[in-house]
């Protein structure tokens, strides 16, 4: 009986209960980060998509700006405006190119900061902005 025991000792697996709250502790800390970055990131592609617009429906670079304004303000775009885009002259018209940083803070002193650029040059590399 005694080895009967043992037996079934021996294949009992599980999570113990410091364990689940340490792995509970971790998905939580995880899910807080994912909350707060996600919304940038949706912004981000939101931006990505205005430049594109504003690109296809302007013919100077003021066109352009208020152009991309007119779709930060339906899309609620608040980190950067028109003025703050770069906009050269390409070999098939202009490109825009945009660049900027997103100061999330997560809990008392720590934070987080993402770096966000995009453009429409074909090189896919965004044009340098002006200090």
């Amino acid at each position: 009986m005694l080895k009967n025991r043992e037996r079934h000792l021996a294949r009992q697996q599980g999570l113990s209960l410091i364990g689940l709250i340490l792995t509970l502790g971790i998905l939580g800390v995880l899910v807080m980060i994912g909350a707060k970055v996600v919304p940038t990131v949706i912004e981000f592609v939101g931006i990505k998509k205005a430049i594109v617009t504003a690109k296809a429906s302007g013919t100077t670079p003021s066109e352009i700006m208020q152009a991309f304004d007119k779709q930060a303000d339906v899309g609620y775009l608040e980190s950067i405006r028109g003025r703050d885009l770069v906009i050269t002259k390409g070999d098939s018209g202009f490109d825009v190119s945009f660049s900027y940083q997103k100061k999330i803070p997560l809990a008392g002193p720590a934070s987080l900061v993402m770096d966000y650029e995009g453009t429409t040059a074909k090189t896919g590399a965004p044009a340098k902005m002006k200090e």
